[in-house]
């Protein structure tokens, strides 16, 4: 919105538009490369025992010489949108503005394509820094249907997923997420209630829910991401390409 070549001056463009003048002029620090290390490592750690907390955490970490503190593994897992997986009250934060819908999915027998997709959200790390990967999935064929990959974790990019998974492969009869601000949020459920999609978001006692694509962000992450190591986030949207079309075609599932 701000034209620093305009003749406007930045000041008076800030004005107009209600901006404060000094988040115009605010530049994002880059992540230290000590943040970045204890990210990746706390990664691998989550991918290992995803039941973890911080104060496990924690401790893994400093059996592998990362002297940290609880509340640094807290923000840095807050940054990578992780958190134990594990029965509890409240498993997302959602936007207490939004509108939560109820879960649909009690005793339904889930037996054909299109009958209830899901979505879900991970942390990839980079050595110059890190960024976020939305899938769509078909929860009956385990097919990876759309996935979108950003370095911030708004609502566009999971909301252009799930234009392309409708596009392509029509509409499902059930959407099913966690409570996540970028699913609750209006953008990305009008798309499905514009498509006529029911929508049902995880509740209390719904830990289990997300467990198809966890398996899916472990095994890319396990057989890719961390073996690989790209360097650019162009490497990276490559190398994910490439394993989504193995996991579709290729890899065998041991459920299928």
């Amino acid at each position: 919105m701000i034209d620093r070549e305009h003749a406007l001056p930045v000041t008076k463009q800030s004005k107009l538009l209600g901006l404060s003048r000094s988040s115009v002029y605010y530049q994002r620090k880059p992540m230290s490369e000590q943040d970045l290390q204890i990210m990746r490592a706390i990664d691998q750690i989550y991918m290992d025992t995803p039941e973890y907390g911080s104060r496990k955490i924690r401790v893994a970490l400093k059996t592998r010489g990362y002297d940290v503190g609880r509340q640094q593994v807290r923000r840095l897992m807050r940054l990578m949108g992780i958190e134990a997986m594990y029965q509890k009250p409240r498993l997302s934060r959602a936007n207490r503005e939004h509108t939560v819908y109820p879960y649909l999915l009690r005793n339904l027998d889930i037996t054909r394509a299109n009958q209830v997709w899901s979505s879900d959200i991970t942390y990839i790390p980079t050595p110059k820094g890190f960024c976020y990967l939305v899938a769509v999935m078909d929860w009956a064929s385990r097919r990876v249907l759309s996935w979108r990959l950003s370095n911030t974790m708004d609502n566009a990019f999971c909301c252009e997923a799930l234009e392309e998974a409708i596009q392509r492969y029509g509409r499902p009869e059930i959407f099913n997420t966690d409570q996540g601000s970028q699913f609750t949020s209006t953008d990305f459920t009008g798309v499905l209630l514009e498509n006529g999609i029911r929508i049902s978001m995880d509740g209390k006692g719904r830990w289990m829910d997300n467990v198809f694509i966890e398996r899916l962000w472990r095994s890319l992450k396990y057989e890719q991401v961390h073996p690989k190591a790209y360097g650019t986030m162009i490497e990276l949207r490559q190398g994910i390409a490439n394993y989504m079309e193995k996991y579709n075609y290729r890899r065998p599932h041991q459920t299928l």
